[in-house]
């Protein structure tokens, strides 16, 4: 049984937010989002509070209640505040910078590698720290493993892409034998 699915979503003063058909539309500050929820839950909206409710007892609608309160809390906290991931990157002559709508990054490769950064998606770089924000928290996580994949940090030297705050354990190198 979800509880998160049974909570009520409050729509704070200075958001609009409006349903029609099955897609739920949020507009705020920073900008607009929608998401076409399921058939498998029903959604209502009144007096500034979504409701969400399971239509039938499917294991479907299980598995989507709760998600379906998450995306429409996120989409009112995207728009209001907006949701940014900061990626630390560590290692001799590594870099990295924005052009335009480019990440251009040297990764210890023979090559410098480009990434095209994803519309509603927005980087910037300060020293070795790399933060990207946006109002679609899906966005901004998927663009920041993305990144984060092309040299994720290893647990030797700790040279790559990690979180700031995350902690890598490290692991001991080979032993010299006399």
């Amino acid at each position: 049984m979800s509880r998160i699915g049974k909570k009520p979503v409050v729509v704070p003063s200075g958001i609009e937010a409006s349903i029609k058909a099955n897609v739920i539309s949020i507009k705020g500050s920073k900008g607009a989002l929608s998401f076409a929820h399921h058939t498998a839950v029903s959604v209502a909206f009144a007096d500034g509070v979504f409701t969400v409710a399971k239509v039938g007892e499917s294991k479907k609608a299980r598995a989507i209640w709760g998600t379906t309160v998450r995306m429409i809390d996120n989409m009112i906290e995207g728009v209001a505040k907006g949701f940014q991931k900061q990626l630390e990157l560590n290692g001799v002559g590594f870099r990295m910078a924005v052009q335009g709508k480019k990440l251009n990054l040297a990764l210890g490769f023979s090559h410098p590698v480009e990434v095209e950064i994803v519309d509603g998606i927005e980087a910037k770089v300060e020293g070795n720290v790399l933060t990207i924000s946006g109002i679609d928290k899906q966005k901004v996580g998927q663009f920041a493993a993305e990144v984060r994949r092309l040299k994720p940090v290893e647990p030797y030297k700790g040279k790559g892409f990690r979180y700031v705050g995350e902690i890598v354990r490290r692991k001991e190198g080979k032993k010299a034998s006399a």
